[in-house]
């Protein structure tokens, strides 16, 4: 009988960054059925998803190097990543 399994903490990767981190420690970018982008908090959305890490730089690299566009296999409008940008630094000042 095996004591040491521990419970598998599931990772996911970063589309900025491209790091494979708990995903518990990184932010949902969701795309709805309405084709809208938003920032999911509490990971439990419907839709599509996408992770980066909580910091300007990932988000940053990500839209330099087309990750979400990649992820969501779509053209991502300027103002979707302005509000990303915003709401990163929102959190990023908690």
């Amino acid at each position: 009988m095996n004591l040491t399994s521990s419970k598998k903490i599931p990772m996911r990767k970063c589309v900025g960054c491209q790091e494979m981190k708990a995903k518990k420690e990184m932010i949902r970018i969701v795309r709805t059925e309405e084709q809208d982008f938003l920032l999911d908090a509490t990971g439990r959305k419907n839709g599509r998803g996408a992770y980066i890490c909580p910091s300007s730089e990932c988000l940053e690299k990500a839209i330099k190097n087309r990750g979400l566009e990649r992820s969501f296999k779509q053209a991502i409008p300027k103002e979707v990543y302005d509000e990303l940008c915003k709401e990163m630094s929102v959190l990023e000042s908690r």
